[in-house]
């Protein structure tokens, strides 16, 4: 069994509770002053509020959607005829697939806004050439490091790229709650490894949510407690704190802090806003659940989507979800189609939703929300159409090499990256003819549009400026 078959590792109420408080604690522990050197930024940086990453899980052909002017043994299904003016980048002919546009429903959704994404790849930027290590003699196709160098930069790394965005917008968050305001932190729905952290960086860990909402918060424990009871417990924990010594305070302080943090948490996740379904009737920010579920679907994914877009609503930096299964060592002929016609549902719902979306000051959430699409490696066939089993197979060559990362977002329109291909590969043989980029970089470059501080995160890797100039 690979590693990413495997019943990824989550929390249960209590577990995600005391990760969450464990975040609360280590942004209230007194810190040193010492001054910052200077480090690289991009001209787009903390241009965004809002990440969605998605993770095509398995290792993904891509060659045979954001890669598609490639030969036929890279891509067997062929070239869009139906991409968008102005696009530079190679449309796969499966990404015009959208059985959900059809009949009557389908006409529901498509009055929300939503397309194939051949219809708005002019929208998508894309880079063809990312490699998890550019000066490496070969590419990693293993399943277990190359979801490693996915989710943490490196093999074996000890803290992933979502605890990275809790570490980098800690003083943030810090302002936040030193103005009476509660704002999430980002999540990771159903990938425990997205949720690695040690050393500085064990207490930014994200929360892990198995499933697609919070019905398992639906209890308050401050239900059932009179209010006079609630007044003498917090002069009880007044009068501890005021009896001890200065010296000791601050671990006592911490822990109250923590504890009231995890509370206001708790309350977030039982609003119903974030019982998603087709029978929520949950509305907010111009967009209600129904229609969110109309758009990307009553799946685990689905559902999983429309959470993310809620979270937002309560202050979260960003969301990682999978989204299907691209390990077809057989039966790829047959079964990648209906793979990325789902991944096409998800890519145009959440345009369509982010488009509709808007926040307090009438900003559009599409205009600060970005949406990366990545897996751990490509996958090739050896010179060939398909394997032996009509599948395709992942080694150490080009095909598995190059991850052709697409980007959509406001930031990405704004600084005229819409359809653009940021570096190009051969067709006949997918040599790189342009830049290549490090999986690393790619990372840093999501942080730094967060406006996340990344010092001393991937100190070789610098952000990605080609995105704005």
């Amino acid at each position: 069994m690979s590693d990413d078959t495997k019943k990824p590792l989550t929390f249960g109420r209590r577990g995600l509770l005391q990760g969450l408080g464990a975040g609360a604690t280590a942004l209230a522990l007194p810190t040193l002053w010492l001054p910052r050197s200077a480090y690289a930024q991009t001209s787009g940086r903390n241009s965004v509020q809002h990440l969605i990453y998605i993770r095509l899980s398995g290792g993904f052909r891509f060659t045979t959607a954001f890669n598609a002017d490639s030969a036929e043994e890279f891509n067997p299904f062929g070239r869009s005829s139906q991409r968008a003016p102005g696009t530079e980048w190679g449309v796969g002919k499966l990404l015009e697939r959208a059985s959900w546009l059809e009949e009557e429903e389908g006409a529901a959704r498509a009055d929300l806004g939503m397309q194939p994404v051949s219809a708005f790849s002019n929208e998508i930027c894309v880079l063809p050439c990312v490699d998890h290590e550019p000066f490496s003699a070969r590419a990693d196709g293993n399943h277990g490091t190359g979801l490693e160098r996915f989710l943490t930069g490196f093999v074996g790394g000890t803290t992933s790229f979502f605890t990275f965005i809790n570490y980098g917008l800690r003083e943030r968050v810090a302002q936040e709650t030193a103005a009476g305001r509660t704002v999430l932190p980002a999540f990771s729905l159903g990938e425990a490894g997205m949720a690695l952290g040690a050393g500085a960086y064990a207490g930014y860990r994200p929360p892990v949510l198995d499933g697609s909402g919070f019905e398992r918060f639906s209890f308050d424990p401050d239900s059932g407690v009179p209010e006079w009871a609630r007044t003498l417990a917090g002069k009880m924990d007044s009068r501890m704190r005021d009896r001890l010594h200065l010296r000791l305070r601050n671990n006592v302080e911490v822990y109250q802090q923590s504890r009231e943090a995890t509370r206001s948490y708790g309350k977030i996740f039982r609003d119903p806003l974030l019982r998603i379904g087709p029978s929520s009737q949950g509305a907010a920010d111009g967009i209600t659940n129904q229609e969110l579920v109309t758009m990307l679907g009553d799946t685990p994914t689905g559902r999983q989507a429309a959470l993310a877009l809620r979270l937002f609503h309560f202050g979260c930096p960003a969301v990682f979800l999978n989204q299907g299964f691209y390990d077809f060592h057989s039966d790829e002929e047959e079964g990648l189609s209906g793979e990325i016609e789902q991944a096409n549902r998800l890519l145009s719902g959440l345009r369509a939703a982010l488009k509709r979306m808007k926040d307090p000051t009438g900003l559009s959430y599409w205009d600060k929300t970005l949406v990366v699409v990545g897996s751990e490696f490509g996958r090739t066939t050896g010179g060939k159409r398909f394997n032996s089993a009509k599948g395709s197979d992942h080694n150490s060559d080009l095909a598995t090499r190059w991850m052709s990362m697409p980007m959509m977002g406001g930031v990405i329109s704004s600084a005229g990256k819409g359809g653009r291909l940021l570096g190009q590969t051969r067709g006949s043989d997918l040599k790189a003819e342009g830049k290549v980029y490090s999986y690393r970089a790619v990372m840093k470059t999501m942080l730094d549009l967060l406006g996340a501080d990344h010092s001393g995160i991937f100190p070789a890797d610098n952000p990605i400026e080609d995105l704005f100039t």
